[in-house]
């Protein structure tokens, strides 16, 4: 299906903003046909409420305080910037899916189904691919579900793991897939987009660095 205006996106981080950032850059560079419209971050000073603003993105604040009104406060900070696709970019708390199944996209530092769950971010992950002893690794953007790292993979992409790699050189070579990934990952569930309607999977293997 041939789109004919620009999808809006509605991105939610809680840490430094890379991933937002990358995705508004391959939004402005004509690579993904949407823009995003909103960043919702925690705090006003978070590294990704400045690393948006740098960016042009517009930011949202919503205070995690009163949690009974979280999530219908994050519900009404995406509306308010026409979201029509959410995309969760190092977002840590659990995004409450009702509103926007089947619009919802995260993106995770690892192959899930491994080395995801509750508490599996960051450092955190890459030290347990290291520990597992695993020679490949790399990032999934899937569905978002009821579940942390759990709905359907749209795409994957793969790198290599080194023998003398620490969890940050890891790090840096997976978020160089990641990059790729999630712009990739828009493109292909633009292509068919519908609201509610998911989109196939595939997966890339990376030159080895």
């Amino acid at each position: 299906m041939q789109l004919t205006r620009l999808v809006r996106i509605g991105a939610l981080a809680s840490r430094g903003g890379r991933t937002v950032e990358n995705v508004a850059r391959a939004c402005e560079r004509g690579e993904v046909p949407a823009t995003v419209a909103v960043c919702v971050v925690m705090r006003a000073d978070a590294p990704a409420a400045e690393r948006c603003r740098a960016a042009g993105v517009h930011v949202e604040v919503v205070a995690p305080e009163p949690a009974a009104t979280f999530d219908d406060r994050v519900d009404a900070a995406l509306r308010a910037h026409g979201t029509e696709l959410v995309c969760l970019c190092g977002y840590l708390r659990r995004f409450r899916v009702d509103a926007w199944r089947g619009r919802a996209l995260n993106i995770h530092p690892a192959l899930l189904p491994e080395f995801g769950g509750a508490g599996m971010f960051g450092d955190r992950v890459h030290e347990a691919v290291l520990a597992a002893g695993r020679r490949e690794s790399g990032c999934t953007v899937h569905w978002v579900d009821d579940q942390y790292d759990h709905g359907e993979t749209v795409l994957r992409r793969t790198c290599p793991v080194h023998p003398d790699d620490t969890a940050n050189t890891l790090a840096d070579r997976v978020f160089r897939e990641e990059c790729l990934a999630y712009p990739e990952a828009l493109r292909t569930v633009l292509a068919t987009w519908a609201p509610g309607h998911g989109a196939g999977t595939a997966e890339k293997s990376a030159t080895p660095r």
